[in-house]
């Protein structure tokens, strides 16, 4: 009996997103990331090497002393980032009173989550450990709905209701060929001379969890119009397209924020960036499709 407990306490399973590997250890955490949909497809075998690991700690205390950088009440969870010289912390606290907290140090290669494990605030958590750990690594989960057409990727960006999942189903309804690979939270990487998009576990209200990665090819900013009109953006506006779309929680913290602004900077110099005036109609599918995929 108590080797079999000393094995369950010691449970742990191996992750891949975006090209980093992540470790889940501990019983409660391994089985409550495994029951939540999406990571599945993720899962590796548990032979590889990590890049870094998220460990449950039952009533560790660590310090309270920080700054608070972002706060936010949203779906009935009050969500607040804080950081002090050397750390960060994640506390989340549902309306029922549930509660669960992050928090990992600027130069470690270990998250660690404590309190209850409820799916809703357990998913925005391991978003928030995974920027957290690969920013560094010049990847960012930029909110977005990610399109494939002819083995290229195009991001639709913008606020939440502009209609970026509305766009891309007019895509595949009217464009033959065209694929969904994520619809809130691909991750895009910068590896050497390329930009790259992966699927992630985290797509909104649209269940599409597909690991695979494609070169990023161009992205869209889509703004509610009466019209359909695109237009290319020059540098700066095009970094003010990208820049809403990445994390809020780290655009408060200067180490975190290097990061983001590093791989924007590495994209724009790339990548084309278009602004995209539409309504949501097959129109401004077709508008955008022969610009992206058309152009000369």
């Amino acid at each position: 009996m108590r080797i079999e407990l000393m094995k369950k306490e010691s449970m742990y399973q191996d992750y891949e997103v975006g090209g980093c590997r992540f470790r889940v250890k501990g019983t409660l955490l391994a089985e409550a990331v495994e029951r939540m949909p999406g990571f599945a497809p993720f899962r590796k075998d548990n032979r590889g090497i990590s890049d870094f690991q998220i460990v449950f700690a039952d009533g560790k205390e660590h310090p309270r002393e920080s700054r608070e950088l972002y706060a936010c009440l949203a779906d009935g969870v009050d969500t607040r980032f804080y950081a002090t010289a050397d750390e960060y912390r994640l506390e989340m606290t549902h309306e029922d009173g549930a509660q669960l907290e992050l928090w990992t140090r600027r130069d470690s290669s270990t998250l660690t989550v404590q309190g209850e494990l409820k799916p809703q605030m357990l998913r925005f958590a391991l978003w928030v450990g995974y920027g957290l750990m690969t920013l560094r690594r010049g990847r960012i989960a930029i909110h977005s709905s990610c399109i494939v057409k002819d083995g290229k990727a195009f991001l639709f960006l913008g606020e939440s209701g502009t209609g970026k999942s509305t766009h891309t189903r007019l895509w595949r309804e009217h464009i033959a060929g065209s694929a969904l690979l994520n619809d809130d939270s691909p991750i895009i990487v910068v590896e050497k001379e390329e930009i790259w998009v992966y699927g992630s576990p985290w797509s909104g209200k649209t269940p599409c969890y597909r690991t695979e990665r494609y070169p990023l090819s161009g992205c869209v900013r889509l703004q509610q119009a009466p019209f359909n009109q695109i237009k290319r953006l020059k540098t700066l506006q095009a970094y003010s397209a990208l820049h809403p779309s990445c994390p809020p929680l780290f655009a408060y913290d200067n180490f975190l924020y290097d990061g983001i602004s590093t791989t924007i900077s590495s994209l724009l110099t790339k990548i084309p960036v278009y602004k995209l005036a539409c309504l949501p109609n097959q129109e401004a599918a077709l508008l955008s499709y022969a610009t992206l995929c058309c152009r000369g």
